[in-house]
């Protein structure tokens, strides 16, 4: 019995206007790290981040890698309170189907590779925190439980009290996917910016998410 949802957040119930990923390392984060003393390139830093390397790996290099994602959140954290300020950081227009997820009596959880400070900032400017049971973000205790490991959305079924096949994992990209696979869930891929192999349902948006659960519920 569908009992909860783990939702991903960026990308899949908020979008970054003009956000560009090397941009915003090279002016940002480089410098931050840099008067810390930690000096690492951004295809290094991109690998760790897509999961081709892990988060830890930097320790090779001579680098506490909590350190470091510390310098690099403080960044985030500052950049997302900017971009919010700006009107950059915005809702899908679909948004307004949490609510009523929430009315059929679902459990429901977010999920992020984010630390939970910067997730709970972007959902609580646009109210939608309030429609979660747990925020879940990243664990500097062990960095390296990202999505796609399944270590945050497990974290979420013991919060939320959900057994694996009581829930279902939804998110745009195939990190999310693998990450609900992983921890035994069925997996949702919400479509907006292309197909991701391995979901068991596909949903252009969160209307049609919602029309997939009534089924899945019946």
């Amino acid at each position: 019995m569908l009992s909860g949802i783990i939702f991903d957040v960026d990308e899949t119930l908020v979008y970054y206007e003009g956000y560009d990923h090397g941009k915003w390392f090279e002016e940002l984060v480089k410098p931050e790290l840099e008067r810390a003393g930690i000096f690492i390139d951004y295809e290094t830093y991109r690998k760790t981040v897509t999961g081709e390397l892990p988060r830890t790996y930097v320790r090779n290099l001579g680098i506490d890698p909590v350190e470091m994602w510390r310098i690099i959140d403080g960044v985030n954290h500052r950049y997302r309170k900017e971009m919010l300020r700006l009107g950059k950081i915005r809702p899908f227009p679909d948004v307004d189907a949490l609510k009523e997820l929430r009315k059929l009596g679902l459990k429901l959880g977010a999920v992020s590779n984010a630390t939970e400070e910067n997730t709970r900032l972007v959902l609580s400017a646009f109210g939608l925190d309030r429609y979660f049971g747990v925020v879940i973000g990243k664990d500097y205790s062990n960095l390296d439980g990202v999505k796609p490991s399944p270590y945050l959305v497990e974290k979420a079924l013991k919060a939320l009290n959900l057994k694996p096949e009581e829930a279902i994992m939804v998110g745009d990209s195939s990190h999310d996917v693998l990450a609900g696979k992983r921890a035994g869930l069925r997996t949702v891929n919400v479509t907006r910016f292309g197909r991701v192999e391995g979901a068991d349902y596909y949903v252009k948006d969160l209307w049609e998410l919602v029309e997939l659960v009534r089924g899945l519920l019946r």
